[in-house]
C-alpha cells in the first residue's frame, strides 16, 4: 500500500492533502461493509467497521501511525469523551442510593478483572509493571461498542441497562487509574500518599472539568431547547474543549466527560433529547473511531511469541468479567439468567483501552511498548469478537425488538418503497 500511496503522490495532489482521500475512503468503505453486515447478518454495524479496518491496517494503510498523536489522538480522545458524556447522562446516582448492590457489583466484577489478568501473568512470568498495566487496561469495558450494538438491535431492557451502567463505571476506574498509574512512572517514592497522590491529582482535575462542563451546558439548557441541532453543536464544541483541556491540566479528558455527563442528569434529570440530534455527526466520529482502532490495532508489531498470552488474557478478562457480575448479582435486582448474559456483554474492548494503551506509551516509551506488543491484539480481537458476544447476549436474553435473521434483500427493497 505504501507504494501504492507514492504513485498517486506524483499525480494526485489533493488540497486537503492524500491523508484525507485516504480516510474519506476508508470510512466510506466502513460505512458500506457495516451496513450489508448488520442487514444480511444482524450483527452490529461495529463488526463491519473493524473488519475495514483490520484489513487496511494489515495491507499497510499509511494514514495511522503508531503511537497516536497530534489530530489522530485528539480524535480518538474526543471520540471517547463523547461516548462517555453520554453513557454518563445515562446514570442517575439516586438509582445507588435505592440499589447500592449495583455498586457492589461493579466494584466487584472490575476487581476481579484486575487481580486475574495480573495473577495469571505474573503466572506466565511476565514483568510485574506490564502485567499491572495489562490489569487495569482489561478492567475497562467498552461502552462504545455496546452503545453500537444496543442501538443496532434495538434493545431495551434489564439486561441492556445494567451492562451499560456496569461498563461506564468500569471505565471511570480504569480511566483513574491508568492515568495515575502512567503519571506516576517516573517517581521513585512507595509511601502510601505519594502512591495515591496522583490519582487524586487525575480526579481533582477531571472533576474540575467535568463541573465547568456541566455548569456550562446547564446555563444553556436555561434558554436553550434541548431538541435544537444549536444545542447539540453547543454539546460537541464545549466536550472539544474540555478534551483539549483536561489532558493539558494533568487530569483525563475522557473521565472529565464521563463526570460532566454524570452531574448534568443529575442537575438536569429530565431525559435527554439531544442525543437524537447529534445525528450524522456523531455517528461519523463514531465510526472514525472505530475504524481507527481496527487500523493501528493491525498495524502494531505483532509477534507470534505472545499469541500464548493474548489468548489467556482474552480468555481470563471474558471469566472474570462473568464470575464478577454473576458474585456480585445478589440483592442487586436481576435474574441469575440476566446476570450471565449481562457479563457476557460486558466483555467489549476498543477505544477507550486502545487510549490507555497510549497513555502508557507517551509516558514510558519501553513500558509502553511491551504493554502494547500483547494490549493491542487484544483489543482488536475484543472489538470483532466483543461485538458479535454482545449481540448474541442481547438477543439471547430476548431484549431485541429485531430479529436475529433479518429480511431478505427483497422485505428490505419492500420497505425502502414503502
Amino acid at each position: 500500500m505504501d507504494q501504492v500511496m507514492a504513485i498517486w503522490a506524483d499525480w494526485l495532489k489533493p488540497s486537503a492533502g492524500l491523508p484525507t482521500v485516504q480516510w474519506s475512503l476508508l470510512l466510506a468503505l466502513a460505512a458500506a461493509a457495516g451496513h450489508l453486515l448488520q442487514r444480511y447478518s444482524g450483527l452490529p454495524k461495529v463488526v463491519g467497521y473493524s473488519i475495514v479496518g483490520t484489513l487496511a491496517g494489515l495491507a499497510g494503510f499509511s494514514g495511522a501511525e503508531w503511537p497516536l498523536q497530534g489530530v489522530s489522538l485528539f480524535l480518538l480522545e474526543l471520540g471517547v469523551s463523547l461516548v462517555l458524556f453520554e453513557s454518563g447522562g445515562r446514570i442517575a446516582l439516586r438509582w445507588f442510593r435505592h440499589n447500592p448492590m449495583v455498586l457492589v457489583q461493579s466494584l466487584m466484577e472490575s476487581l476481579l478483572t484486575a487481580v486475574a489478568v495480573y495473577h495469571v501473568l505474573r503466572w506466565l512470568e511476565v514483568r510485574a509493571n506490564v502485567a499491572e498495566g495489562l490489569a487495569l487496561i482489561s478492567m475497562a469495558a467498552s461502552p462504545a461498542v455496546l452503545a453500537r450494538a444496543v442501538l443496532d438491535t434495538r434493545a431495551t431492557g434489564a439486561v441492556t441497562e445494567r451492562a451499560l451502567a456496569l461498563s461506564t463505571l468500569s471505565c471511570f476506574y480504569a480511566l483513574a487509574l491508568v492515568s495515575a498509574r502512567a503519571g506516576a512512572l517516573h517517581r521513585d517514592q512507595t509511601a502510601l500518599v505519594a502512591t495515591l497522590y496522583p490519582v487524586g491529582v487525575v480526579l481533582g482535575v477531571s472533576f474540575v472539568v467535568g463541573a465547568l462542563l456541566a455548569l456550562a451546558l446547564r446555563s444553556a439548557l436555561r434558554f436553550m431547547s434541548p431538541s435544537s441541532e444549536n444545542t447539540s453543536m453547543l454539546l460537541i464544541a464545549l466536550i472539544a474543549a474540555g478534551t483539549a483541556l483536561a489532558a493539558h491540566l494533568g487530569g483525563s479528558a475522557p473521565l472529565a466527560a464521563l463526570i460532566g455527563g454524570l452531574m448534568l442528569k443529575q442537575l438536569h434529570p429530565r431525559p435527554w433529547s439531544w442525543t437524537r440530534q447529534l445525528g450524522t455527526a456523531s455517528s461519523l466520529l463514531t465510526m472514525l473511531m472505530f475504524v481507527l482502532v481496527s487500523v493501528v490495532a493491525a498495524k502494531a508489531d505483532w509477534n507470534p511469541a505472545v499469541a500464548g498470552l493474548v489468548g489467556v488474557v482474552v480468555l481470563t478478562r471474558f471469566l472474570a468479567k462473568l464470575l464478577g457480575v454473576v458474585a456480585g448479582n445478589f440483592g442487586s435486582g436481576t435474574s441469575w439468567r440476566q446476570a450471565i448474559w449481562t457479563g457476557c456483554a460486558m466483555c467489549p474492548m476498543s477505544s477507550i483501552a486502545l487510549l490507555m494503551v497510549s497513555q502508557f506509551m507517551a509516558a514510558s516509551m519501553a513500558l509502553g511498548s511491551r504493554i502494547a506488543s500483547i494490549a493491542l491484539p487484544v483489543i482488536l480481537l475484543m472489538e470483532i469478537l466483543g461485538a458479535i458476544i454482545t449481540a448474541f447476549a442481547i438477543y439471547r436474553a430476548g431484549e431485541s425488538v429485531k430479529p436475529w435473521v433479518p429480511p431478505g434483500p427483497l422485505a428490505g427493497a419492500g420497505e425502502l418503497n414503502g
